[in-house]
C-alpha cells in the first residue's frame, strides 16, 4: 500500500470521528432544551382533589319533593343549594292554551277554605297550576265525564279565597285544582281501571302544561268504595204500597188523578205523579199499575187494576214523617175509589203490618246516620243517584 493510500486511510477515518462527535455534540444540546421548554411541574394535577361550586356549597343529595297543595301556601322560592327536577319537553302546539299574560299572583287569603272533597265517597287528585288557563283542562275535562263515575272539578282562582266549579271555558287561571270521582253509586263500586284511567289522563294534562300532580292511594280508595258499596246494598230500600181494586173490579183514574193533584203532586213527563220537597227531590211517587203511564187529558170513567205508591227509603230526609204522610194518602185513595190498601205481595196492610215497617225504616236511618250519610242529604242523594 502507497503512503498516500495510508493518508486518505486516516483522513477518511478523522471526517468519520469528527462528523459522529458533532452529532453527539448536538444531541445534548438539544435534549438539554426540550427538558427546559417541557419541564414537568414539581406536582402532579391528577393528584390534587378539583373543588367544584356544587361542593364548595355542601354536598345536596338529590330528592323528589311532593308539590304542597296547601290553599294558604304561596309558590316556594328555591333556595340556591336546593336541586329541581326539570323536564325538558319538545313544544307542543297550545291550541287550548294560547300563550296569553298571566295576571300577577296576587297573595291568598289567610283562611281559604279546604277544597271541595267527600273523603268518605270520592277519590281526589290534586293539581298545582300556578296560574294555569281554565282551558287547559278542556281535554280532560270532557273525557273525565265518560268514565262511568260522576267527576267533579274545583279551582281555586288566582287571588281568591273561595274555590268554585271549574269551567274550561271561562278566562280564569288558577293557582290549585282538584279532581274527585265518586267511590259508589247504585251501579257499583268504582274499579280500579276507571280511577287509573282519570290518573293518567290527568298525569297527561299536567305533563302537557307543567302543572304539579298528587293522585290519591287507588288501593286505599278501592276499599273504601268496595265497604261503602256494601253500605248502599244494606240501606237501598224502595217501599211501594198499592191500591188495588175488591175484586175483580177496577179503580177510577180520573178520581185518583183528581186526588193527586188536590194533594200537591205534579205530573211528570214520564207519566209518573211526584210529591217534592223544597229543593225539587221527590218524597215519594204514584204511577198507573197498569204499562200505560198517567196523562194529563185522562178521560171520566177510565180505569185501572189500581195504582202504586213508591217511597225511596235513603233519598227522602225526615223519612218516617213522609211515609206516614204517604200511607194517609194511600187509604185516602182506597176509600176514594171504594180499593184496599196492599202491599208489594197484595197483602192488606194493617195498623200492624205499617208499625212493622216503620221500625225497619227507623234502623235503616239509624244505621245511615252512624255511616255519616243521613237520609236525604247530599251525600245519600249522590250515593243513591
Amino acid at each position: 500500500m502507497s503512503e498516500l493510500q495510508i493518508w486518505l486511510l486516516v483522513l477518511g477515518a478523522a471526517v468519520v470521528v469528527a462528523v459522529v462527535l458533532f452529532n453527539w455534540v448536538q444531541e445534548r444540546r438539544f435534549r438539554r432544551q426540550a427538558e427546559a421548554a417541557f419541564q414537568a411541574p414539581s406536582v402532579d394535577p391528577l393528584a390534587q382533589p378539583v373543588v367544584t361550586p356544587r361542593e364548595s356549597q355542601g354536598r345536596v343529595e338529590p330528592a323528589l319533593r311532593e308539590p304542597s297543595f296547601d290553599a294558604a301556601a304561596v309558590p316556594e322560592v328555591a333556595e340556591a343549594s336546593e336541586p329541581r327536577l326539570h323536564i325538558d319537553m319538545e313544544p307542543v302546539p297550545e291550541t287550548l292554551a294560547p300563550r296569553t299574560p298571566v295576571p300577577p299572583a296576587a297573595a291568598p287569603a289567610a283562611n281559604v277554605p279546604p277544597a271541595p272533597y267527600d273523603e268518605l265517597i270520592e277519590y281526589r287528585v290534586r293539581l298545582g297550576c300556578d296560574g294555569a288557563l281554565a282551558n287547559v283542562f278542556a281535554d280532560a275535562f270532557n273525557q273525565s265525564r265518560v268514565l262511568g263515575k260522576a267527576v267533579r272539578w274545583s279551582g281555586l282562582p288566582v287571588g281568591a279565597s273561595n274555590w268554585e266549579e271549574v269551567q274550561p271555558w271561562r278566562d280564569v287561571h288558577y293557582q290549585q285544582a282538584v279532581v274527585t270521582m265518586q267511590l259508589a253509586d247504585r251501579n257499583g263500586a268504582v274499579q280500579a281501571e276507571q280511577l287509573g284511567s282519570l290518573c293518567e289522563l290527568l298525569q297527561a294534562t299536567a305533563q302537557a302544561h307543567g302543572l304539579r300532580i298528587a293522585c290519591d292511594d287507588v288501593a286505599e280508595a278501592i276499599e273504601r268504595a268496595q265497604a261503602i258499596d256494601r253500605f248502599c246494598v244494606d240501606v237501598d230500600v224502595l217501599i211501594g204500597l198499592n191500591v188495588m181494586a175488591r175484586g175483580e173490579g177496577t179503580v177510577n183514574l180520573a178520581r185518583i188523578i183528581a186526588e193527586a193533584t188536590a194533594n200537591g203532586m205534579v205530573l211528570g213527563a214520564d207519566g209518573v205523579f211526584q210529591l217534592l220537597d223544597s229543593r225539587s227531590e221527590p218524597l215519594y211517587a204514584l204511577c198507573n199499575h197498569d204499562a200505560e203511564p198517567f196523562t194529563a187529558d185522562v178521560q171520566e170513567g177510565q180505569a185501572s187494576q189500581g195504582v202504586t205508591l213508591q217511597f225511596d227509603v235513603p233519598r227522602v230526609p225526615d223519612g218516617l214523617k213522609v211515609f206516614d204522610s204517604m200511607v194517609a194518602f194511600g187509604r185516602k185513595l182506597a176509600n176514594e175509589v171504594g180499593g184496599i190498601l196492599v202491599d208489594d205481595n197484595l197483602r192488606p196492610l194493617t195498623d200492624t203490618g205499617i208499625e212493622k215497617i216503620r221500625v225497619q225504616l227507623a234502623q235503616i236511618y239509624e244505621r245511615m246516620e252512624a255511616r255519616g250519610v243521613p237520609s236525604g242529604s247530599r251525600r245519600a242523594l249522590r250515593l243513591f243517584a
